[in-house]
């Protein structure tokens, strides 16, 4: 059977380039990059090398890239760090961000580290910026922001700029997790009103296990690891060499052909909005997915008319036909509580319905959209 991958929101395959410059890595530089010998000093080449090619690509300076294990390491230090060394008393959130953001918040809340204060929701996914506004500005202390640049269920897409601007005017900091964009989308961190942001290897073909945070210079924030000094004091631990040089090449392909695959990726969406509601009338999309200027072009979050017994078997239905696509995060997909992103922006008759999550890669067709839209169509009306 022909596998059908529609779920690389949740994790991307890797590149074959990818992977052979990771195990000639992994033969050629096992040094220790903190070690001052030669095996060391080539480790440690490696590791820089790769640090100011992220830097360069993004705008940023390359002290401000720190390596990390992956977008959750990143979220947890920024926010935790920014309560424990830059004296912030209250953030700002959303309902809808990702639980690598949500659930440290709730935790330091419920220790009485912060004060937790969320942010109104659209119907759309979008922050309402005018009660932002109110938060920040009823807020005397110090405080930070964290909204996700975009949402990794439903895929609308904040206007950095907006809000970071925002955020400066009322002497916030502003965190944003960008797992779902970089790799995707060019961004210019230094010339963006941002001040922290993460990024996961994996999300844009590149190995597990390693990311990166951003932080803009001067902010004072300190690491949650302790041991050694490696990162510059920011995150402790020997650096895994060969992920973070297979992040780096996976980040650079990525970019290389971005023009070709974003063109590829719209049309592609745009063809599996348009199949969905012509074989499936009366399904309807999730926030803004619809619109491919306030949502990225990487994902569809669809409501399919069906009803509660179809609904029930209709993932397993699709793995069986060979078909991967997710209810929801991948994060969730153990959980039986639902997604509280959905559970957020739509009300509890809408949430009867199934919502699937499909989310793409340059490397899918729309051969495979067909075939999605064909089981579909056929297991309505089983």
């Amino acid at each position: 059977m022909e596998l059908i991958y529609l779920d690389n929101a949740a994790t991307t395959s890797i590149f074959p380039e990818v992977v052979l410059v990771m195990q000639e890595t992994l033969k050629e530089n096992y040094g220790n990059p903190s070690s001052v010998h030669a095996v060391g000093r080539t480790a440690k080449a490696k590791v820089e090398s790769a640090r100011k090619y992220i830097a360069q690509q993004l705008g940023a300076q390359p002290q401000e890239i720190i390596f990390t294990s992956g977008g959750t390491e990143g979220d947890n230090t920024i926010l935790q760090g920014a309560v424990q060394y830059l004296g912030v008393k209250h953030i700002i959130s959303s309902p809808i961000e990702h639980h690598a953001v949500l659930h440290p918040l709730t935790h330091m809340a419920a220790q009485g580290l912060i004060t937790l204060h969320m942010v109104k929701v659209l119907p759309n996914g979008f922050p309402d910026m005018h009660d932002l506004d109110r938060l920040l500005t009823s807020i005397p202390d110090k405080k930070l922001v964290s909204l996700m640049h975009i949402n990794n269920e439903v895929g609308s897409m904040i206007d950095l700029n907006a809000v970071g601007d925002l955020c400066h005017q009322h002497n916030a900091l502003f965190h944003s997790d960008a797992v779902q964009s970089i790799g995707h989308y060019q961004l210019q961190l230094g010339e963006l009103p941002l001040d922290f942001a993460v990024a996961s290897a994996h999300k844009f073909h590149g190995p597990k296990g390693v990311g990166f945070m951003y932080v803009r210079k001067k902010t004072g924030l300190g690491g949650l690891l302790l041991g050694g000094a490696q990162e510059r004091g920011m995150r402790a631990g020997t650096e895994a060499v060969h992920n973070i040089v297979g992040m780096e090449e996976a980040l650079r392909m990525s970019y290389q052909t971005l023009d070709e695959d974003t063109a590829k990726l719209k049309e592609l969406k745009s063809y599996c909005l348009s199949a969905l509601q012509e074989a499936l009338p009366g399904t309807v999309f999730n926030g803004a997915c619809y619109d491919m200027n306030l949502s990225t072009h990487t994902l569809v979050n669809a409501r399919l008319p069906f009803d509660e017994k179809k609904a029930q078997l209709l993932t397993f239905h699709l793995d069986l036909q060979g078909i991967c696509c997710s209810k929801g995060s991948a994060c969730q997909s153990g959980s039986e509580s639902g997604s509280h992103v959905l559970q957020t922006l739509l009300s509890p008759n809408e949430n009867k319905f199934p919502s699937l999550r499909f989310s793409f890669a340059a490397t899918n067709t729309k051969d495979e959209i067909d075939k999605l839209v064909s089981v579909l169509a056929a297991y309505a009306k089983s």
